[in-house]
């Protein structure tokens, strides 16, 4: 999971945790990997946060009072209230973190595979599965969300990937490989839910537009940048990539890795509700399906 950069109030930052990071940093000094050892789509600043281990003992209480949390979960609610007998479905949970989703999806009787590349977030999930009491499974793999051949073709029923999770891939290359594979994991007929945060939100943000500017002039000096990329400061780390989609890129995006969408929900700026109404919306939400025609 990631949020959209944005300046942070100095009120609101952990300063046990940035203290953490840094005591952490110190004990353990590594060079940057070079990009040719870093796993595919995963930016500089993503494999320091997925190998932080003192982020993933912290992102419950840092995600407890955000709006999305608590809006995703009733979108799945809604679209994925459970399966007719428990594990008779299976849902591929993309970044799963430490099981904010997985954790109530198997509540409700489906089998999770919950995917993420940070091993300390799946120990954090697998051990509150164990502490609780559900109707389904929680499967935990450690994998990078561009290289998923690890599954079987039409293995899962649903899958989701939220929390603008797929944002953190870097290059559009790569998040379309994810979109393809994933298409073919995913049964004929079932759903994909996918959340992203909106490129052009940042116009409401403090030094939004400087940032979109800074974004696009990257884009056109550097080949391996694409506008709507960002890198910023995020808990402690110094550079946090976030690629933020404009509503008609996901859309390309979808379709020509074979996807169908069914209804794409824009999001309030704060992520706290839909809101159809609004012409500058903070995310997308957006369903789609694989035809059950397609083979």
């Amino acid at each position: 999971m990631n949020q959209p950069p944005r300046q942070q109030p100095i009120s609101s930052i952990d300063p046990e945790q940035v203290s953490e990071a840094k005591t952490t940093s110190a004990r353990h000094p590594e060079p940057p990997i070079p990009q040719w050892r870093r796993p595919r789509g995963v930016a500089p600043g993503t494999w320091e946060y997925v190998n932080q281990r003192s982020i993933a003992h912290h992102y419950d209480a840092f995600v407890a009072d955000t709006p999305l949390c608590g809006l995703d979960q009733h979108i799945l609610q809604e679209s994925l209230p459970g399966p007719n007998r428990p594990g008779s479905e299976a849902i591929l949970d993309l970044g799963c973190g430490s099981g904010r989703t997985a954790l109530p999806l198997a509540k409700r009787g489906y089998d999770v595979i919950g995917v993420d590349l940070s091993r300390a977030m799946l120990e954090i999930m697998i051990n509150k599965f164990r502490a609780s009491c559900t109707a389904g499974t929680i499967f935990p793999v450690q994998a990078n969300l561009v290289e998923l051949r690890c599954f079987a073709e039409q293995s899962v029923d649903h899958a989701v990937c939220l929390f603008s999770t797929m944002g953190m891939i870097h290059g559009r290359t790569h998040r379309r490989s994810m979109l393809n594979t994933l298409f073919r994991l995913v049964r004929p007929g079932g759903t994909f839910i996918l959340h992203v945060h909106h490129r052009w939100a940042a116009l409401r943000e403090h030094q939004g537009i400087r940032q979109l500017a800074r974004s696009w002039w990257n884009a056109i000096q550097d080949r391996n940048s694409e506008f709507g990329d960002c890198t910023y400061a995020y808990r402690g780390l110094q550079s946090m990539f976030m690629h933020r989609f404009s509503k008609r890129e996901l859309k390309q995006d979808l379709r020509a890795t074979g996807w169908t969408i069914d209804r794409i929900d824009p999001l309030s700026i704060d992520g706290s509700h839909i809101n159809r109404k609004t012409i500058l919306p903070g995310g997308f939400v957006f369903h789609a399906v694989r035809s059950p025609h397609v083979k």
